[in-house]
């Protein structure tokens, strides 16, 4: 039998793979989303020891919840082939860098802030790639912080840095991606004009929200 990873590659007409290297390869991309896997709990645990140590500095906590996910094989396999990169180990690695992610969701704006710049102080993470979308937002509307960044991630025979897409957001921001991802999933992407419109009309209301708690919470700590 053969796997879902060999079927998927099986099936595209432009890459002709031997069976024994599907096979070889099978078991190469298993140890990779493995090493993937272990990135995104090495930074999960920093973002958690940090949010610990923030609620006994300062009384909260700035983080409110985390969610994490590796990038299915035939996402990585039709990323790789829209893009026009070989299907290799090598390919995979050096070209796609959200494989690994976790999604950082806040309450204030400020927050977001906090939280990258901590991240950015620890030595050992390098930081590959920064996109502001909330001071630049996409046209659909779309507000996130968007960082790759590259740990250290120590195995039995190997120190290996592996590549992890952070997203920084806060809880209305979240929401707004979240019902966006879902009515895009259900059209296949072609969303009608005027939901569009209207999504855009949401994501700026949503925006002016995250700025008026982001004020009165500023307030709060000042009295």
């Amino acid at each position: 039998m053969i796997s879902d990873l060999e079927r998927l590659l099986l099936g595209n007409e432009e890459e002709v793979i031997e069976a024994g290297k599907l096979k070889d390869m099978g078991v190469q991309f298993s140890e990779l989303m493995m090493m993937y896997t272990a990135a995104v709990k090495e930074i999960q645990t920093k973002l958690e020891i940090l949010n610990d140590e923030f609620q006994i500095k300062s009384q909260r906590n700035p983080i409110r919840y985390l969610k994490h996910r590796i990038k299915r094989p035939e996402s990585i396999i039709e990323k790789l082939h829209r893009r026009g990169f070989p299907i290799s180990m090598d390919s995979i690695v050096e070209n796609i860098h959200d494989i690994a992610g976790i999604r950082v969701v806040c309450g204030y704006r400020s927050d977001i802030y906090l939280i990258s710049d901590m991240l950015m102080k620890q030595d050992d993470i390098h930081v590959l790639m920064v996109k502001d979308y909330i001071k630049n937002p996409k046209p659909n509307g779309y507000r996130s912080l968007h960082m790759v960044i590259e740990i250290p991630v120590f195995f039995t025979d190997q120190k290996r840095y592996m590549k992890v897409e952070v997203q920084i957001r806060t809880t209305a921001m979240d929401f707004w991606a979240s019902l966006e991802h879902q009515l895009r999933y259900k059209t296949d992407g072609n969303v009608p004009e005027e939901i569009s419109n209207q999504l855009r009309e949401c994501a700026e209301i949503i925006h002016d929200t995250d700025r008026r708690m982001q004020s009165l919470h500023d307030k709060m700590r000042k009295l």
